[in-house]
């Protein structure tokens, strides 16, 4: 089994790639990636810049060119449920694009023909994941996961997009790589932990909390090789 580890931005994978055996860069359209071991299994890790069009290319490129069997992608999201605070972990059960809108034509948001609003993720890899939480005493939360290619500081926008998704958080790249391993049929699992929520402070620092947060995030994620 070879594995795919994304994430969006440097912080997200750096710890990741810190943590490797016998590390090698291949640079391939405009990114990098590395390859290595980790607990004695393959890995490629990458981090696709932000975006969905950035995450869609990596995402394909990991699975096409390396040959990935099973995706986990590591990173940060802002929280849109009120029982989601900085620090928390979530995982996809489900993930949509907040900003996709053809409803001119009579669809419903986050939808295109042959499509559909919502990509689940993987099952088996989520239920491995409650049990690497249990081993780790972590809380996890399982939700929906709203993605779109905006950082979203207004409130009532927010508030549209829980309303009408059912998001519990929200990001800019993990339908889109959804979207991609559906269509590979390829197995992935989408790990956020919570950056930025609403019960924030006025001292809040973006910078200092995605650090952290993204640690918290890869850590989660190298468990997961391990339990594979």
């Amino acid at each position: 089994m070879k594995i795919a580890i994304m994430g969006a931005m440097p912080e997200e994978i750096e710890p990741i790639v810190a943590s490797l055996d016998e590390v090698r860069r291949t640079d391939f359209a405009n990114n990098a990636y590395y390859e290595g071991r980790y607990d004695g299994k393959e890995v490629v890790v990458a981090y696709s810049k932000i975006g969905k069009v950035f995450a869609t290319m990596t995402a394909s490129v990991l699975l096409e060119r390396f040959g990935c069997d099973v995706l986990l992608f590591s990173g940060v999201a802002g929280a849109i449920a009120e029982d989601l605070h900085i620090g928390d972990l979530i995982v996809a059960k489900k993930l949509c694009q907040h900003d996709l809108d053809i409803t001119a034509f009579g669809h419903p948001y986050g939808y295109v023909p042959e499509g559909s609003v919502f990509v689940p993720s993987d099952e088996a890899l989520r239920r491995l994941a409650f049990a690497v939480a249990r081993s780790k005493g972590l809380k996890l939360k399982e939700g929906t996961i709203a993605t779109g290619d905006q950082f979203i500081a207004d409130e009532a926008r927010k508030a549209w997009i829980r309303d009408t998704f059912g998001a519990d958080a929200i990001e800019m790249e993990g339908a889109a790589v959804a979207v991609v391993c559906d269509a590979w049929n390829v197995p992935f699992f989408i790990l956020r932990a919570i950056s930025d929520a609403a019960d924030m402070d006025a001292g809040f620092d973006f910078d200092t909390f995605l650090e952290s947060s993204a640690k918290v995030s890869a850590d989660f994620i190298l468990a997961m090789v391990e339990a594979l």
